[in-house]
C-alpha cells in the first residue's frame, strides 16, 4: 500500500514512516498537494537499479542495424 503524507506530519512521524517503509510500504511526502519526495526501502531501490542494469546489458548485446542496411532491406523488394 502507498500513501501520501504532508511534510510537517512526515517530520513528526519520521520513525513511524521508516518502520512502514521497512515493512514494504511506500510513502510519498507532499508539500501542499504537490508530491516532492518518496520513501522506499533500500532493497526495493536496489532491485530497480539491478533491473535497469540488466536491461542496459541486454540492450548492448543486441546488434545494431545501420541506416544503409535498412535502406537495402527496404529496396530489396523493389527490384
Amino acid at each position: 500500500m502507498s500513501f501520501v503524507i504532508k511534510t510537517g506530519e512526515a517530520k513528526t512521524r519520521l520513525s513511524e514512516l521508516i518502520a512502514l517503509v521497512e515493512a514494504g510500504e511506500e510513502v510519498t511526502i507532499a508539500r501542499g498537494d504537490t508530491p516532492v519526495a518518496r520513501l522506499i526501502s533500500v532493497k526495493r531501490h536496489s532491485d530497480a537499479d539491478s533491473a535497469v542494469a540488466d536491461i542496459l546489458m541486454a540492450r548492448s548485446a543486441l546488434s545494431t542495424t545501420s541506416s544503409e542496411e535498412l535502406i537495402s532491406w527496404r529496396d530489396a523488394g523493389r527490384r
